[in-house]
């Protein structure tokens, strides 16, 4: 059985505030995060945790992947503006030009996001939380679509997409050119194998898909560090 998406993790110089920003964003519950930050459960059909661990690092250059939120009108993507930036948000031009219908945020350690304009239809039925729209190439979506067991929901020009048979947001590559990585990145996936499920046994599947392991210097820890094949880090926690 493959293993799920436990968790999508934020680096973060003030986890509690960063993640007090994204409850009051997303409307999400606030827990406490057994393994040192904080959480956030999803009050929709996203399916995925977000955590926010200590870090000191600073942001340094645009992150791999970011969140397009859908609007049902110009009032409600108003509003999803107008909340964000209430909270400590803040615009960000990243060349998007004066023309763009989508809005470009950013919010209190500068992780960018999208609030995308109504009436987009490869959002159309995705929810709140339409995409994680992530740098990438073919061959990382096509890694994502056998690791998690997700459906290729688009595949054209080197454009990849997969989606949850669940539901939820769509994961999205935009194929080349690709950013140049320039260390650890910021945001990072949390896989898990089901509670009757072993980690090692996930951890050599994923490594046969094309994951290679890496050295972020965790020490002795519960979970395992990989890398997909683009070199973007991702953990593969126990079983739960």
């Amino acid at each position: 059985m493959t293993c799920q998406l436990d968790a999508l993790c934020f680096d973060a110089n003030d986890p509690p505030r960063l993640a007090r920003f994204w409850a009051g964003v997303l409307d999400w519950e606030l827990v406490d995060d057994p393994q040192d930050g904080v959480a956030l459960l999803p009050s929709d059909d996203t399916g995925f945790r977000l955590r926010f661990l200590p870090s000191q690092a600073q942001k340094a250059g645009p992150n791999w992947t970011h969140f397009d939120l859908t609007s049902t009108s110009l009032e409600d993507q108003q509003s999803t503006v107008a909340r964000a930036l209430e909270l400590g948000g803040r615009h960000l031009d990243i060349g998007q030009g004066p023309d763009a219908t989508h809005v470009v945020l950013a919010d209190p350690e500068g992780n960018e996001f999208d609030v995308i304009e109504p009436g987009n239809n490869f959002l159309a039925d995705c929810g709140f939380v339409g995409a994680l729209a992530s740098d990438g190439s073919q061959e990382v979506g096509y890694f994502w679509n056998a690791a998690l067991g997700w459906p290729l929901v688009w595949d054209q020009d080197q454009e990849t997409a997969i989606r949850s048979p669940h539901g939820g947001p769509k994961i999205t590559w935009g194929g080349p050119p690709l950013m140049p990585k320039t260390g650890k990145e910021r945001l990072h996936f949390d896989l898990a194998p089901p509670a009757d499920g072993d980690q090692q046994a996930e951890v050599d599947r994923l490594v046969s898909l094309g994951a290679t392991r890496v050295d972020i210097g965790q020490g002795d820890v519960s979970w395992v560090v990989l890398a997909d094949p683009d070199g973007h880090e991702f953990c593969v926690l126990t079983p739960r």
